[in-house]
């Protein structure tokens, strides 16, 4: 979010910099010309061409009249290239190990326990992969509610299947 609110600052507040030649005359006892042109930051493109890359480009420029800078960075979409890596698991017939790449996200591993289809689990599949899944919670992906109702389940000694609390 800094970032961002950097890049805006930077974006609206040096939009005034423009390279211009500017030519002062001054009369004396001759005629003197002085070329002051001031000096310019242009923030770099960064150029994504292909709209198959899980990419997206920001630049921003900032001039003084004695600083000047400029940054380019591209950032990754991650759950973009997850989806294009399930796809291409897919569609080269290997429908588990698609599988299994969704499921590192999240909300996709608890929509499949939801389902009663747990993700495959280092080879295992169905209630096979359910108990692996139940004996590592460590291995469960970072913010699955299943993960939090297992160590809920654990605390209380209680043996319930895994039930969603989220009714609303």
């Amino acid at each position: 979010m800094l970032r961002l609110f950097t890049i805006l600052f930077l974006l609206f507040f040096t939009a005034n910099a423009l390279a211009q030649t500017n030519t002062v005359s001054t009369v004396t006892s001759g005629t003197v010309t002085v070329d002051k042109t001031p000096p310019t930051a242009s923030a770099p493109s960064v150029v994504i061409n292909n709209s198959d890359v899980c990419k997206t480009a920001y630049s921003a420029g900032g001039q003084t009249q004695i600083l000047g800078i400029a940054s380019g960075v591209t950032v990754t979409d991650k759950n973009c290239e997850r989806l294009k890596l399930a796809r291409s698991l897919f569609g080269m017939g290997m429908k588990v190990a698609a599988v299994s790449t969704l499921c590192q996200d999240a909300r996709i591993f608890d929509a499949m326990i939801m389902a009663g289809t747990p993700c495959p689990y280092k080879g295992k599949i169905g209630t096979e992969a359910l108990a692996s899944w139940e004996k590592n919670p460590q291995d469960v992906p970072d913010g699955a509610k299943f993960l939090n109702d297992k160590k809920e389940r654990d605390e209380n000694d209680l043996d319930a299947p895994f039930t969603d609390n989220t009714e609303g």
